[in-house]
């Protein structure tokens, strides 16, 4: 049984060439399936972020968060919080960094903490986001849990992603359950039966979607974000197919 329906947004590195061949195009495409919402970044040269906004408002798409910067925490807060209060979006998501010591994660939620307590001041809430490398261990433990221990819950969320978390042989939803009320955001993908682990649209693989739903709710998810980083197909029909999907299971909440 379900015991919440989710707004379900993208992540547009799904579309990345679609978007930066025919940006508008893209957007309009992604809208016309029936998402509402958006992973989105400053716009590309050519178009303002008062434009990319006006876009995205006809098109009813919300920008739910933005992401920066994989494998680096070398950015400055100030140009993604000026961004998101232009856009009208309040969530930033790190990207996933490698790891080479326990010491090495240990200095990195370090400075996680010194980034989130930057985003506060900004009334921006971060997050981290996991690949399948955080789930290498360091003295016995995973490098998330490592991190999200040394994290202080108030200024380091996490943006759990399904697939990622069982390609690291762990169980996404033992995840949420073990970081409830710290996962506003749930990176959903589906995953292929066999060895090659390929990634698949939503209801297409082996992951319970049903039962990480309901995980969810009991997490405080506040939105699902769609995302296939390989599609086997035109990347517009894996959405589509993922986006129906999601509608038959019961998880997306209507308009």
């Amino acid at each position: 049984m379900i015991v919440k329906q989710f707004p379900v947004a993208i992540q547009p590195y799904t579309i990345r060439k679609e978007l930066a061949e025919h940006y508008e195009d893209a957007l309009r495409k992604v809208a016309a399936i029936g998402y509402c919402g958006i992973e989105l970044g400053p716009p590309p040269k050519g178009i303002t972020i008062a434009e990319q906004k006006s876009l995205l408002d006809r098109l009813g798409l919300r920008v739910v968060g933005t992401h920066a910067g994989f494998d680096t925490l070398d950015f400055d807060p100030d140009v993604y919080a000026d961004y998101l209060d232009e856009i009208g979006g309040e969530r930033f998501v790190a990207i996933s960094l490698r790891f080479a010591s326990k010491a090495d994660v240990l200095e990195k939620a370090a400075k996680l903490n010194q980034l989130g307590e930057r985003f506060r001041q900004r009334d921006v809430t971060f997050l981290y986001h996991n690949h399948n490398w955080e789930f290498e261990q360091f003295d016995g433990e995973y490098v998330l849990d490592i991190l999200m221990r040394e994290t202080d819950p108030s200024l380091v969320q996490t943006e759990l992603d399904t697939y990622w978390i069982a390609r690291g042989g762990a169980d996404p939803i033992e995840y949420l359950r073990k970081f409830a009320g710290r996962a506003p955001l749930l990176h959903i993908k589906d995953m292929e039966a066999g060895d090659e682990q390929a990634f698949a649209e939503i209801g297409e693989g082996v992951l319970d979607f049903v039962e990480i739903a309901n995980a969810a709710e009991q997490a405080g998810v506040q939105w699902m974000i769609v995302e296939q980083d390989v599609c086997k197909r035109d990347p517009f029909e894996s959405l589509a197919i993922s986006y129906r999907n999601l509608q038959k299971l019961g998880i997306m909440a209507q308009g």
